[in-house]
C-alpha cells in the first residue's frame, strides 16, 4: 500500500472512530439509560476499551484486505467492521448494476436473503412480550388448518426443528410463476396439497426457510398488519433505519434503489414469483442500516435484554451441531471459553452476506455483496484481523493460545485486542492459513509403458491403412 493511501486509510479510519466515540456508544447508552441504567453503565464500560491506534492499524489491513479481495476475488459489495460499538472500517467496492456502472455505497440496499431471519424473530419475540403468543404454542392454535403434526411449535419454528417441508419445492408445481406469491397463498397451499415432511417434529435440526414464512404469517395475522408494514413500524423506523424494507411484491417501487443481484458468472438475475415471500428472506438493508440494528440491539428500544438472551441459546444437542448450532434467527459458532459467536449468512438471487456480532466485545461484520461468488470464504482473514491474538482459531481453527505458542485452552474467550494485541502484518496472517492440500498424481513409468503389447500393436493398426490408402490412390491416377 503507498504511502499517500495509507494515509488516507488513517485519516478516515480515525475520523470513523472519532464519529463512534462521538455519537454511537452516547446513543445507545442514553437510549439504554432510559428504561435500564445498569445497561446503560454496561455499554459504556465496552466503550470505553476503544483504543484509537489499535483500530486505526486494524483499519489499515482491513483496507488492504478488501481491495484484495475486491481486484482478485471478485467482490463487489459493501463492508463495515466495528469493535468496543464504534466503526473502524466502512467501504464500498464495486456497482449496483454491472451494466450501468453505477458505483456502490454503504447506504445502497441489498437483498439480505436469510439474515432477514433475525427480523422475523425479534417481531415474533416482541408478540411473546405482549403476551399474543407463546413459544410452545402449537402452530395450528395460530393457524387452524394446519395439516402438520400437532405437536409442531413456534418454538420448533425459531429453531428449524419442525420437519416440516420446503414450501420453494413443495408448491413450485402448483403456483403461478408469472404473479408473486404471498405468505397467505404459501399457507392455503400447504394446507391444500400437504406436501411430504421432511421428518418428526423436534427430532432433529433442519433448515428450512418454511419454519420462517409461517412465523412472518403468524405476525400478520396477530398484528393485523402485512409483515413489511409491522417490520417498518416496529423494527425500522425506531432505530432509523430509513433504507431498509421488506419487499412483498407490492412496494416494487422501493427495489429501484437497489442493488441487482448477480450469479458468480455475472450474469443478472431477475425478480421472480418467490421474491415477495416474507419472513424467510426479501428484507432489503445498507451496511449503515445494519449497523443501527446491532447497536439497537444493545438497547431496549425494540426488546428487552431478557427476552433477546433466548435468541442466543443453542437450541439442539446433536453431535453433529457441536461446533455450530441454532437459536431464534441466528446461527451460533462454539468459540473458546464455551462461548457462541452469532451470525448469520445469507445467499439468494445473487446475494451472498455475512453478518456477524460478538457480544463480549460489541464486534460487527457486516459483509453485503450483490455477486454470488466464493468470497465468502475469505471471511475468517477479517476476524482474524479484528482478533490478530486469536488468528490461529479463525484460521485455521486450532483452539490454542497462539501468545504463548502452546496448547493450551484459551481462557479468557473472544474479548477483543487492546494493549496486548500483536503486531501482525497480513503476511503474518496468510502464513496461518492450513496449507493447501497436496494431490498426489498417479506415477506412470515409462518401462511399463514401452512394455505393454497394446502400445506396440496401436501402432502397427495405425500404419496399415495408411500404405492401403496410399495404393487406392495410385490405382486411382492410372
Amino acid at each position: 500500500m503507498s504511502v499517500a493511501r495509507f494515509c488516507s486509510v488513517v485519516i478516515i479510519s480515525g475520523l470513523f472512530c472519532l464519529l463512534g466515540c462521538s455519537q454511537s456508544p452516547k446513543d445507545v447508552a442514553s437510549v439504554a439509560a432510559v428504561s435500564n441504567p445498569a445497561l446503560a453503565h454496561y455499554n459504556d464500560s465496552i466503550a470505553k476499551r476503544f483504543n484509537p491506534v489499535e483500530a486505526t492499524r486494524k483499519a489499515g489491513q482491513l483496507d488492504t484486505f478488501f481491495h484484495n479481495l475486491h481486484s482478485k476475488y471478485g467482490f463487489n459489495g459493501t463492508v463495515l467492521v466495528a469493535q468496543y460499538g464504534q466503526v473502524i472500517y466502512k467501504g464500498a467496492f464495486g456497482y449496483k448494476n454491472l451494466t450501468l456502472r453505477d458505483t456502490l455505497t454503504t447506504t445502497t440496499p441489498f437483498q439480505l436473503a436469510s439474515v432477514s431471519k433475525q427480523f422475523t424473530a425479534v417481531s415474533i419475540m416482541q408478540l411473546k412480550e405482549k403476551g399474543l403468543l407463546r413459544y410452545d404454542d402449537p402452530v395450528y392454535r395460530h393457524i387452524p388448518n394446519f395439516p402438520y403434526d400437532s405437536s409442531i411449535t413456534i418454538r420448533m419454528l425459531l429453531t428449524h426443528r419442525s420437519g416440516l417441508p420446503s414450501y420453494q419445492y413443495g408448491l413450485e408445481k402448483y403456483c403461478d410463476k408469472s404473479q408473486p406469491l404471498s405468505n397467505r397463498e404459501v399457507v392455503e397451499k400447504l394446507c391444500l396439497y400437504k406436501p411430504v415432511p421432511y421428518g418428526n417434529p423436534d427430532v432433529r435440526f433442519h433448515y428450512n426457510n418454511t419454519n420462517y414464512v409461517l412465523l412472518s404469517y403468524i405476525v400478520e395475522k396477530l398484528s393485523g398488519k402485512p409483515f413489511s408494514k409491522y417490520a417498518e413500524e416496529n423494527l425500522f423506523r425506531p432505530l432509523g433505519m430509513s433504507n431498509t424494507f421488506v419487499f412483498d411484491g407490492t412496494n416494487t417501487n422501493r427495489l429501484l434503489a437497489a442493488a441487482t443481484g448477480y450469479t458468480g458468472s455475472r450474469r443478472s438475475l431477475a425478480i421472480d414469483y418467490l421474491d415477495s415471500v416474507t419472513g424467510d428472506k426479501s428484507l432489503y438493508s445498507t451496511a449503515e442500516d445494519m449497523f443501527k440494528w446491532d447497536r439497537g440491539l444493545y438497547t431496549e428500544q425494540l426488546i428487552s435484554q431478557k427476552s433477546l438472551e433466548e435468541a442466543f441459546l443453542p437450541a439442539s444437542n446433536d453431535t453433529r451441531l457441536v461446533t455450530k448450532n441454532y437459536g431464534f434467527g441466528w446461527r451460533l459458532q462454539k468459540i473458546p471459553n464455551n462461548q457462541w459467536l452469532t451470525f448469520h449468512t445469507g445467499w439468494w438471487h445473487g446475494f451472498k452476506n455475512y453478518f456477524m456480532r460478538n457480544r463480549p466485545d460489541q464486534s460487527t461484520i457486516i459483509l453485503l455483496s450483490n455477486v454470488a461468488n466464493s468470497y465468502l470464504s475469505q471471511v475468517k482473514m477479517v476476524q482474524a484481523i479484528l482478533y490478530p491474538e486469536k488468528a490461529r482459531f479463525f484460521l485455521r481453527g486450532e483452539n490454542v493460545d497462539p501468545e504463548n505458542g502452546d496448547d493450551t485452552m484459551i481462557t479468557e474467550g473472544l474479548q477483543g485486542g487492546g494493549d496486548s494485541t500483536p503486531e501482525l502484518s497480513l503476511a503474518d496472517l496468510y502464513k496461518m492459513l492450513p496449507a493447501a492440500p497436496v494431490v498426489k498424481k498417479k506415477v506412470v513409468h515409462r518401462s511399463h509403458v514401452r512394455a505393454k503389447g497394446p502400445v506396440k500393436k496401436k501402432a502397427v493398426i495405425r500404419k496399415a491403412p495408411v500404405k492401403k490408402k496410399a495404393a487406392v490412390q495410385k490405382k486411382k491416377k492410372r
